[in-house]
């Protein structure tokens, strides 16, 4: 961007006219060529102020064919896409089909067509007579494609293990058009089919039945059938090699497959499965709505998971092995995905502002399945970790924002978490039994559609008697939360209590003064409950309260039913006797915060007795990290007492928090902890903190724990991060050897944050150590793993050395300067540079002019040819005037 802007204030006035008066270009400056920016959302257009809104549909997609044919030896697909359609409202002689990057070589239609263009990012087609509304027509491209995005290959010469080649699709947001041509936009639903050829022996998964299996030559014909309608990006595409578990849930077939080298530690991850399905049944009023539902592990997934329609894809990194104790679990990502079963495929959000009733509801559901499995207080304690992130966020955009550039930026805690509590609230205030009742309405209603939110809370009003326009236009429609100071005093006079409550938080434009009830309870000497709701609505208000006896407890919203940050610390006494009260889990997990950096002996005892004896693990968790906030000897020796804790949970908290304190009391700890913790996790968070200390053990340690296997080498992992503590130069070479012989022992991800910490160790060392590290890091760049070429040209930032500059900027200038590398190399630069003495930035900033110099001349020859075809443009369209009088 940078050199962009220079560019442009070096062009001559005229030429900087010129420039604005055609609506800007892109320069790919790597090549000098002056190319007409193109916006890749084709719904810019909608988007004249700035904000988007849905696509028009001008044509009504009935059924989507596809016939592909993947080449895993060079990483390409052959393909045949056929669309059948039929205008909706006004003929059409132009119809526009999403496509990057693809290599048609033929299009053929059932109506007579004039012509096809293939686009950067779209295929338009032109027919010869209008297309009437209504009348079905069928279009089938057939392409080959190198797809970069949406269609993902997994194989033994990328650097994946012999036996689990396979590949995977992710369409969500809008990344199918990638590798097949369509209507790649959530309002338009259709039925959809697809045949897959792949070599014998490999199998492949899709939406709905498989109708068709057998042997076509050399290579094995999966055919696929979703007879029920379901959006673009739902569409999926799985096959390779893999295998499988099964089972049923009543009559529905269930099935989980992994990578063969995987599938030991399959059944772990399936165990809930049914148990979710049956409970959302229930939940819902609604039958699960597909022909089946598998889920299928695929490698360096780019998320979690996917709810593709009755096929999930879910990443490999979600399975886990017994060892790991209660540390790990599938069940909540489990849960997700098959929530949006219902909500997101069965309802699809009309559009990405409203993303939420997609991705909020799946993470309500997946508490709800909490409460189910595990209990209220669990459920509850989850929802309390995702209010602590949301009010804690100082971001102001609302839910449902149409503000955003790339649909990618919704995807953020306003859709998660956020849009979960606004369903919460809605539980909350109207109770289970209508809730349940307006949302399986609200599926039965828009069943097989689009919705938006002003759909949802219609169907809460019509079910309610309610308004909730108020309720959706602060919480939904406007951003932030409320900010709640609260002051409490008793009046043994009057015998009344007494509350303050301020909103602290900033009003604006984005953000309201908020309007809502809020829940309080007092907890009298005999135990007895007196429960009140007031209404909070002005800036500050105080409320008054007759109490029968002076309370021993004051809770506010003890339920956990409002989104707010509150802050209320009451008095000791008041604070003592909430800690004790064995029916207020949150309250005495709330007390645990609050005595969190509290030096005095009573607070670290009522501490420590929280961290032994309570039954809830939540609780235990947060008074271990109250005692780690704390920071004295007394706290530590307290953690160090407790890490014989039987439930890993909260043993992790606590050896965690014995990491964040430096002495060789700790030391000790640690390393004994290390020496006898059974479970690879938390011996992991051990090693890793020993890196910082300088005993002569530590190094011996560490370098053998680099052979020491673990279930995805996690204790391997863990010792070479400790190495980045203290970095020993000596270390580079033993590290640099054991990673060159063990590439293929690491997850994608841990091999290159690995590579940064050989760069770091590197830094210091000898000049023919650090080339020998650089050379290495050199031979990661030809990597076929993106994410690992990425953490390569990071490493190579991080190792300091300017001989690397070239290399960088190959693909800093790359011309896609939105790419993960890109990106890396862009920040290795500044890195590199920020090393440099200003001499040498100065003639760096030399060398850039005179490149700018040289792009400055292609762009004026480019304008002035531009200028000269649009003029010729101009002439052949204007009519010539008539001679003569």
């Amino acid at each position: 961007m940078r050199r962009f802007l220079i560019l442009i204030c070096l062009l001559p006035l005229p030429l900087r006219a010129e420039w604005h008066a055609h609506g800007g270009w892109e320069v790919c400056a790597c090549k000098g060529h002056l190319l007409r920016s193109f916006p890749l959302d084709p719904d810019a257009a909608h988007a004249g102020n700035g904000r988007k809104y849905a696509r028009d549909r001008e044509i009504d997609v009935k059924h989507v064919r596809l016939e592909l044919d993947p080449d895993f030896d060079h990483r390409f697909l052959s393909g045949k896409a056929t669309l059948t359609f039929a205008p909706i409202a006004k003929p059409l002689t132009e119809v526009r089909l999403d496509a990057v990057d693809l290599a048609v070589s033929a299009v053929e239609s059932s109506a007579a067509m004039k012509d096809w263009d293939v686009g950067k990012t779209a295929i338009t087609l032109t027919f010869t007579q209008p297309i009437a509304p209504g009348t079905e027509t069928t279009v089938t491209v057939t392409y080959t494609a190198e797809p970069e995005d949406g269609w993902f290959f997994r194989t033994e010469a990328m650097g994946y293990p012999k036996g689990d080649d396979h590949f995977w699709t992710q369409g969500e947001p809008e990344r199918h058009r990638h590798w097949f041509p369509g209507y790649d936009y959530p309002n338009e639903r259709f039925t959809s089919e697809v045949i897959c050829r792949v070599p014998k022996g490999m199998t492949v998964l899709s939406n709905g039945r498989l109708v068709e299996e057998g042997v076509v030559g050399d290579k094995t014909l999966f055919h696929w059938k979703q007879e029920e309608e379901h959006v673009n990006y739902l569409i999926s595409v799985v096959g390779g090699h893999f295998k499988k578990l099964e089972a049923k849930h009543g009559d529905l077939p269930l099935a989980f497959l992994t990578p063969p080298s995987e599938f030991a530690v399959a059944e772990n991850s399936f165990r809930d499965t049914a148990a979710i399905l049956a409970f959302f049944e229930e939940e819902t009023g609604v039958k699960y709505p597909w022909a089946k539902y598998y889920s299928v592990c695929v490698a360096d997934f780019i998320a979690g998971g996917m709810e593709n329609t009755s096929v999930t894809t879910l990443t490999t990194g979600t399975l886990f092995s017994s060892e790991s104790e209660n540390l790990r679990t599938s069940h909540r990502l489990d849960a997700h995905e098959a929530a949006h079963q219902w909500f997101g495929n069965l309802i699809t959000c009309k559009d990405w502002s409203h993303l939420w009733l997609n991705e909020g509801f799946a993470t309500y559901y997946t508490h709800l399945y909490d409460g189910k499995k595990s209990g209220e207080d669990e459920m509850r304690y989850q929802l309390l970790g995702d209010l602590r992130q949301i009010v804690s966020n100082p971001d102001e955009k609302p839910i449902v924002w149409r503000g955003y550039e790339d649909p990618m930026e919704q995807f953020d805690y306003r859709a998660y978490p956020k849009g979960s509590w606004v369903l919460h609230m809605l539980r909350s205030q109207l109770g289970p039994d209508l809730f349940r009742a307006a949302i399986k309405t609200y599926l039965e209603r828009h069943r097989n559609t689009v919705a938006t939110t002003h759909d949802l809370a219609a169907i809460f009003e019509e079910v309610s008697g309610r308004s909730w326009d108020e309720f959706f236009d602060q919480w939904v429609f406007h951003g932030g939360e409320p900010q709640l100071k609260i002051d409490y005093a008793w009046d043994e006079s009057r015998a009344q209590a007494k509350l303050t409550v301020r909103q602290t938080q900033k009003v604006s434009e984005a953000v309201m003064l908020f309007d809502f009830p809020l829940p309080v309870r007092f907890i009298d000497e005999e135990g007895k409950r007196h429960d009140f709701t007031v209404r909070i609505h002005e800036t500050t208000e105080d409320f008054y309260f007759s109490l029968p006896k002076k309370a021993k407890i004051v809770r506010i919203d003890p339920e956990l039913t409002v989104l707010a940050g509150i802050d209320f610390t009451p008095a000791n006494p008041l604070l003592h006797a909430q800690l004790e009260d064995p029916d207020d889990t949150i309250g005495r997990l709330l007390g645990a915060a609050a005595l969190g950096g509290r030096k005095d002996q009573d607070s670290l005892d009522r501490l420590g007795k929280l961290l032994k004896g309570d039954p809830f693990h939540g609780v235990r968790i947060e008074a271990a990290r109250a005692l780690t906030k704390t920071q004295t000897r007394e706290a530590f020796e307290m953690l160090a007492s407790s890490v014989d804790q039987s439930d890993a949970r909260v043993r992790e908290e606590v050896v965690a928090g014995l990491t964040k304190f430096y002495s060789q009391s700790a030391y000790a700890t640690l390393h004994e902890q290390v020496t006898k913790e059974k479970n690879p996790d938390i011996l992991a968070d051990a090693l890793a903190a020993l890196g910082k200390y300088p005993n002569e053990e530590v190094r011996p340690l560490l370098l053998a724990s680099l052979d020491r296997g673990s279930f995805r080498n996690r204790v391997a992992s863990a010792a070479i991060q400790a190495l980045r503590l203290s970095p020993d130069p000596s270390l580079a070479h033993p590290l640099r050897d054991h990673l060159a012989a063990n590439a293929s022992k690491y997850p994608t991800y841990d091999y290159g944050r690995a590579l940064d910490v050989l760069a770091a160790v590197s830094k210091e060392a000898d000049d023919a150590t650090r080339e020998e590290t650089r050379i290495f890091l050199l031979a990661q760049l030809e990597d076929p793993r993106e994410g690992l070429r990425g953490a390569a040209i990071g490493a190579l930032g991080t190792l300091g050395d300017p001989r690397s500059i070239g290399v960088l900027r190959t693909f800093a200038e790359s011309g896609e300067s939105d790419r993960p590398e890109a990106k890396a190399a862009v920040e290795a630069i500044r890195k590199l540079n920020a090393e440099k003495p200003q001499a040498a930035e100065v003639g760096d900033l030399r060398r850039e002019v005179l490149d700018l110099q040289s792009e400055l001349k292609t762009l004026r020859d480019s304008l002035d040819t531009l200028k000269k075809q649009t003029d010729a443009t101009l002439k052949s369209v204007t009519p010539t005037a008539p001679k003569g009088g």
